[in-house]
């Protein structure tokens, strides 16, 4: 797999069928993380966590000074 560049980014195309077989789709979130052992991991981010998710931090945003005060 070749390392191209993507806008002002580089970046590497995934291989339809592997998109195909994560059950990913144009727009979906995915977490890369490398192991201790140097290796690359991708896992695909559940889409309902990751829009709930979403939804708290923006209600933390909108009423950041209300939890600041509950919290004291």
């Amino acid at each position: 797999m070749k390392v191209r560049k993507i806008g002002n980014s580089l970046g590497v195309i995934l291989p339809r069928d592997i998109l195909n077989t994560l059950g990913v789709e144009e727009g979906d979130t995915v977490d890369i993380v490398q192991t201790e052992d140097g290796r690359i991991e991708l896992a695909v981010v559940d889409r309902e966590a990751d829009d709930l998710m979403s939804m708290a931090e923006e209600i933390m945003a909108e009423n950041r000074a209300v939890l600041r005060a509950i919290a004291k």
